[in-house]
């Protein structure tokens, strides 16, 4: 097992191991850490645990020490300069006539570079481009492309729930979804219905979906004839986190809804009665 502090250069962003060494390192301080040659300002996300070693990167880099007052002020001027350099790398866009739209700017704390993240329905020659911010910046150039999801990440905003995204707030890294988790939890196909503000499928339908899928093993599956405490009958309808089954009855028009609990003892007394 390996002692490690988790970190995240960005507000949800993914999480990162370092070393704590012999400091000790509370939830939400700010630290410098280094990563892909360049230095960050990061803030502690998890802190002190062990992970096994095979969970891990094969180079474990340590926290170089914790964020002092001046740091913070420098990290609030990279900041300020990266707002500014956002307008100036989209006026050099438009210059440029290039189809890509710019939607984050991020100076590194050392300064050793500023990273440009865009979106864009293809490939972007964007070398030109490159010498034109270099000149500029007086820095390393890095140009990063990013999906529509990282955008509505970088953007934030509210969702159809009314509530922060989820993915701007606390969710580190995406997760897959399927239409199948849609279709599982019985709710609307309609894209509108179920994607976000990023026109994907929404992440929170991943967030209930084991429940889901345990429930439907449980429960008999739409149009499956059943025995109930009233007789035979065909499932027209099923509330999975209730765990209700609705039942037609041979002979009645009017459904019957019966929980899972009702259902096995009419299975388990069948059950003995064969026995």
């Amino acid at each position: 097992m390996v002692e490690v502090v988790g970190v995240r250069h960005r507000p949800a962003g993914h999480i990162y191991y370092y070393s704590p060494g012999k400091a000790e390192y509370t939830y939400n301080d700010r630290v410098l850490v280094e990563a892909q040659q360049a230095r960050y300002l990061a803030t502690v996300a998890i802190p002190k645990i062990e992970i096994d070693a095979s969970d891990l990167p094969e180079e474990i880099k340590p926290i170089l020490q914790k964020a002092t007052e001046n740091d913070l002020l420098r990290d609030a001027e990279n900041q300020q300069e990266a707002a500014d350099a956002f307008k100036i790398a989209k006026e050099r866009i438009r210059a440029h006539e290039l189809d890509m739209k710019l939607i984050h700017a991020e100076f590194t704390f050392d300064r050793s570079k500023i990273v440009f993240s865009f979106t864009a329905d293809g490939r972007i020659d964007f070398r030109e481009l490159v010498k034109d911010l270099a000149g500029i910046f007086r820095t390393r150039i890095e140009l990063r492309q990013v999906g529509v999801r990282d955008e509505a990440k970088f953007l934030g905003g509210i969702g159809p729930c009314g509530r922060q995204l989820c993915c701007s707030t606390f969710l580190g890294d995406f997760i897959p979804v399927s239409i199948k988790m849609a279709k599982d939890q019985g709710l609307s196909l309609n894209p509108t219905k179920i994607s976000g503000l990023c026109s994907r499928l929404m992440c929170c339908l991943k967030y209930e979906n084991d429940e889901y899928k345990v429930a439907k093993k449980e429960l008999p599956d739409y149009g499956k004839e059943i025995l109930t405490p009233d007789g035979k009958g065909k499932v027209i309808g099923l509330n999975l986190l209730n765990r209700v089954v609705r039942v037609r009855l041979v002979g009645r028009e009017t459904p019957v809804e019966y929980t899972h609990e009702e259902l096995k003892q009419v299975t388990a007394k069948v059950g003995d009665d064969l026995g």
